[in-house]
């Protein structure tokens, strides 16, 4: 059987998905001997051993966790707003270093993480679109605002939430290419190959959140590739 789905179905992790993430990193071995590919055989007789590749409910949690570590930013305390949501690796992030409240938005129905939905501190904005927040979704107003999309530029996700925030109020973004460059720009599999139309598509954002009243604090690369292998960037800003 092959190794993801021997893993999954044998209760090491709840997903293929996580299992290749696992057996990706190094952290899966049969009889002693390191996994290096999902599709390897693994059989019932084998000593099978692995370790989590991540404890968050998604692998966008290790973005997060980089990004509060290296901007130097404590949610602890504070309250959040999570754009684009989906299974909560932010959420989650967020909620483990005691942020006081979560407000979780994604235009999805049904994603987010079970274990997220029953924390009374994370409240689920599902089916809501981003692009549709007012200030009265919230009390008090999110003095901490974090976006990770997909399928669409994180300027048009964002530009709702960077208005009503409270001056003050920080950033963390992750600005994927692949949605920002146009179709043009994104070739085979999705892949920007181009480095210098990835950090254009950087700078667009940079100069978009600058107008919007927001200075740019730090930036860094992704600690980790997006799907496909895409190359991403993690911005702070702050509300003047």
């Amino acid at each position: 059987m092959r190794a993801d789905t021997f893993l999954s179905q044998h209760g090491y992790f709840e997903s293929r998905a996580k299992a290749r993430v696992a057996i990706d990193a190094g952290l899966v071995s049969a009889d002693g001997k390191t996994v290096k590919k999902p599709s390897v055989d693994l059989t019932e007789d084998m000593k099978v051993e692995a370790d989590m590749p991540y404890p968050w409910v998604s692998r966008a949690g290790l973005k997060l966790v980089h990004a509060l570590e290296v901007f130097k930013v404590d949610p602890a305390g504070r309250i959040c707003l999570d754009v684009g949501a989906s299974t909560g690796g932010f959420t989650h992030v967020l909620r483990t270093h005691h942020a006081k409240r979560i407000y979780a938005v994604d235009v999805g129905r049904n994603q987010l993480h079970q274990s997220l939905r029953q924390d009374p501190h994370i409240i689920s904005m599902e089916q809501t679109d981003a692009r549709s927040l007012t200030a009265s979704n919230f009390t008090p107003l999110p003095d901490l605002i974090v976006c990770d999309v997909s399928f669409i530029s994180c300027m048009k996700a964002l530009e709702a939430a960077l208005e009503l925030a409270p001056q003050g109020a920080e950033l963390i973004t992750l600005v994927k290419p692949q949605f920002e460059v146009g179709k043009a720009g994104v070739g085979k599999n999705g892949i920007v190959r181009d480095e210098n139309l990835s950090l254009k598509a950087l700078q667009n954002v940079k100069d978009w959140i600058a107008i919007q009243g927001w200075n740019i604090i730090a930036e860094d690369m992704s600690p980790i590739k997006g799907g496909g292998g895409n190359t991403e960037y993690l911005l702070l800003a702050r509300k003047a």
